[in-house]
């Protein structure tokens, strides 16, 4: 199966120039959306961690379904106000401008080991914030994974020394 069919391309959202790869398309299709969980799972594997972190709103629906069906524990990052107990923060920048993601300080144990889990890779913004967070909260990072990949945009660069794993590469 072609994952790639199932991802809309939407120009000049959420401002003009960007090109956004919409995976609710995908998300839709229980047969794909079945495949890409499958497919990332399959994917980090070999990696040793014990929870997933994933940012919302689209990373919390892959990284949930990838912590229920690896048995590992899942850990929120959202945005601003969004959290009931006490949090740290991040700040990142976007293609677009700049943003903050947030964590219950007790998300992550010293030592404990991550898989970041997202949608898209696109800068690398959005996963050197949650490195930092996972980092500031002591623990490991064991790896990378993401549906998507804009290559383009060269976001390895930023994350070198990471296992990174994409299904979907533009």
């Amino acid at each position: 199966m072609d994952l790639k069919n199932f991802i809309r391309d939407i120009p000049d959202f959420p401002v003009k120039g960007i090109i956004f790869r919409d995976i609710t398309p995908l998300l839709r299709n229980k047969e794909a959306f079945g495949e890409a969980v499958n497919r990332l799972c399959d994917a980090v594997k070999d990696l040793d961690f014990e929870l997933v972190v994933a940012p919302e709103a689209r990373g919390f629906i892959l990284g949930s379904a990838i912590a229920y069906k690896l048995g590992k524990g899942f850990v929120p990052v959202r945005k601003p106000g969004k959290l009931p107990y006490k949090t740290v923060y991040e700040e990142y920048q976007l293609e677009y401008g700049v943003e903050r993601l947030y964590v219950h300080e007790d998300a992550i144990e010293r030592g404990q080991r991550v898989l970041i889990v997202d949608d898209v890779l696109a800068t690398g913004g959005t996963a050197e914030a949650l490195i930092r967070l996972v980092r500031k909260l002591g623990g490991e990072v064991a790896g990378l994974a993401f549906l998507i990949e804009l290559s383009y945009l060269n976001p390895r660069k930023r994350l070198e020394g990471y296992e990174l794993r994409t299904l979907i590469v533009y």
